[in-house]
């Protein structure tokens, strides 16, 4: 979340035409708190049953049948289609960012007003 912090300006265009929510199974209370301590200028969502997670594969049951987060990123179109998604994203590896903007620039691409 801290490389998204870092690049929402370019990556996600400051927020213009794209909307970041993060989506965690931590409570609330947790969200809101890293959110204002670590300046997170998008959105969080808590899911503390797993159920969007589930619904979008994005939870991997363990060996002990726990359930874990698996880190996965997707971009929802404007109709609401998943229109790509990185499973597991790969947050250390640079590429994955190079290839998360080439997916933004495809999905939503730059208006002549936003060059301007």
């Amino acid at each position: 979340m801290h490389a998204y912090r870092d690049q929402y300006a370019s990556l996600f265009r400051g927020g213009r035409d794209i909307v970041l929510i993060g989506i965690s199974t931590d409570t609330p209370e947790a969200l809101q708190s890293w959110a204002e301590d670590d300046e997170f200028p998008f959105l969080f969502a808590s899911d503390p049953e797993s159920a969007v997670g589930q619904q979008y594969g994005a939870i991997r049951e363990m060996r002990d049948g726990g359930l874990i987060d698996n880190r996965t990123l997707f971009i929802i179109d404007a109709e609401g289609r998943v229109a790509w998604r990185a499973v597991p994203f790969r947050e250390v590896d640079p590429m994955a960012y190079v290839e998360l903007g080439e997916a933004l620039d495809r999905i939503a691409p730059v208006t002549e007003a936003e060059m301007q």
